[in-house]
């Protein structure tokens, strides 16, 4: 018997909880969730602002992590960056506007490759994480870029010029309602960038609340990143 992925609906996986050391000694909490059968990649997940509510457990993000190692074969690493709060605790530090987050997110690629042994890593990043994701996620060992509602606000124009040198594919998910980046503008701002996949999403808002547009992120981060499980069924057995 099937029943309807809602959004409270936490499918299996492995789960673990895990401790980020950055090269400024400090200690980011996080977890992994794994897929129980075969892994066939993994995403890095950058939260939103913290300032703002932002955290690992924003509902995109903890929702990709019930979702994905089931239903896409997806490895999914979140973590807080410093001075973010979660269930999962506070990491260390305190918050410096997206400066020293620099060493957070080289310290997240280097845990999913040494400790977490990924062998196929993407980026997402989610607003505030966006932004760390254009300026600090530049590992060689990295295949691309997922971006969810970017407002690029602190990325430079010589960030986008690295991307564009460096040829990896980015995709933008731009919600129709975002109040600080809309479609049209992201063509415009992203123009630097010639591989960039801009995706305007109808009827989206920055915080991509409610469950059609959690299934729509969920299921361009599948097409990009697992693309043999694409579309995502909305209904899940025990049963496979």
């Amino acid at each position: 018997m099937s029943s309807i992925i809602r959004s409270t609906t936490i499918l299996p996986a492995n789960r673990a909880a895990i401790t980020i050391h950055t090269e400024d000694e400090l200690n980011l909490v996080g977890e992994v969730a794994s897929p129980k059968g075969a892994r066939v990649a993994s995403i890095l997940c950058l939260h939103p602002l913290p300032t703002h509510g932002g955290m690992m457990d924003s509902h995109i993000l903890r929702k990709a992590a019930f979702r994905l190692p089931e239903l896409a074969g997806i490895e999914v690493i979140r973590f807080n960056t410093r001075g973010t709060t979660s269930e999962q605790g506070t990491s260390q530090g305190t918050f410096d506007f997206g400066v020293c987050e620099k060493y957070d997110v080289e310290a997240a690629i280097e845990y999913a490759f040494s400790e977490a042994k990924v062998e196929r890593l993407w980026v997402v990043g989610w607003s505030f994480g966006t932004d760390l994701a254009l300026k600090y996620a530049r590992d060689p060992r990295i295949e691309g870029l997922i971006l969810l509602s970017p407002p690029l606000r602190s990325s430079e124009p010589e960030d986008l010029l690295f991307w564009a040198a460096d040829g990896r594919p980015i995709t933008a998910l731009v919600p129709e309602f975002d109040e600080f980046l809309k479609p049209a503008e992201a063509i415009v701002r992203f123009s630097a960038i010639p591989q960039i996949e801009i995706i305007a999403v109808e009827g989206a808002k920055h915080l991509w609340v409610g469950e059609p547009s959690v299934y729509r992120v969920l299921n361009e981060i599948t097409l990009k990143v697992s693309p043999r499980k694409y579309p995502l069924p909305t209904e899940w057995s025990e049963v496979n």
